[in-house]
């Protein structure tokens, strides 16, 4: 299987501005944290930061975690979208990353990952197949830049992999995650060219539908698990909610109606599904 590489990538990538400009490394600590830094030196829109081994992962909650060389995609892209969108509404720009992501494993694999609420891939078992960080920076009320974070598991078996861990004492991802080898039993190696093709070309597709002012949010929306539901929610800080995923707005939040029947509005936080 080929190492990933910038000349690798960009070869019949289909797009104009995602994925033109690649910064690829073997081993860095987070993609995120690299391309931040990148961002406030002025890199262009569209840069993809890539790596094959990723030694801090990071994730919401500050979750993190580590995956063997060549196992995962581990990339983040570069969106300056602050003449056409507010800041308010950058989950938009997540959530067209998390569709872009399903149509090109559909297109791979025929595999359908369903969405969990705000940014997770997910497998009919509920086990993470993807998860997505989205980091921001604002100035005099407008997004200078907006970095999104992926992680995609391609080839790992996590019952197998002690280089595969989490961190701040999770449970095993062998609980909790999932692959597409392990999905479609056989190894997965050789679809990670392609799915990244794929996904920067959707990407690009969806951002100009997004500048041409057509949202994502209903059909991301309707790939999501849990509306009608009962879930528990808990947020950044560790308080816990329990009620009905109503619905989420065009901005990505979720409505929750309490046990006491009040509705409440919840930006960011950690949703299980009481199944």
């Amino acid at each position: 299987m080929p190492q990933l590489s910038g000349d690798l990538i960009r070869h019949k990538l289909p797009t104009f501005t995602f994925g033109q400009s690649v910064v690829y490394t073997e081993q860095i600590g987070s993609t995120n944290t690299e391309l931040k830094q990148l961002a406030r030196w002025g890199a262009p829109e569209g840069t993809l930061y890539i790596t094959d081994e990723q030694l801090v992962g990071r994730g919401r909650m500050n979750k993190s975690w580590h995956a063997p060389a060549e196992s995962s995609l581990l990339m983040s892209l570069l969106f300056r979208p602050g003449d056409f969108l507010a800041p308010h509404q950058a989950q938009q720009i997540t959530m067209m990353c998390a569709l872009a992501l399903v149509e090109a494993i559909e297109i791979e694999t025929e595999l359908s990952p369903s969405l969990k609420w705000p940014n997770d891939l997910v497998w009919k078992d509920g086990k993470k197949l993807a998860g997505i960080l989205t980091e921001l920076d604002i100035e005099a009320d407008q997004l200078t830049w907006v970095v999104v974070g992926v992680g995609l598991n391609v080839n790992v078996d996590f019952a197998r992999s002690d280089g595969t861990r989490s961190g701040n004492g999770a449970p095993p991802l062998s609980q909790t995650a999932t692959s597409l080898s392990l999905i479609l039993e056989r190894d997965t190696g050789d679809l990670r060219l392609p799915i990244l093709q794929k996904y920067l070309f959707h990407v690009e597709q969806r951002y100009n539908a997004l500048k041409a002012g057509q949202s994502p949010q209903p059909e991301w929306r309707n790939r999501l698990l849990g509306l009608g539901e009962m879930v528990t929610i808990i947020d950044p800080k560790g308080h816990k909610q329990e009620g009905i995923m109503t619905d989420v707005d065009e901005n990505g939040a979720l409505i929750l109606q309490q046990n006491n029947g009040e509705t409440i509005t919840i930006l960011a936080g950690d949703v299980s599904l009481r199944r």
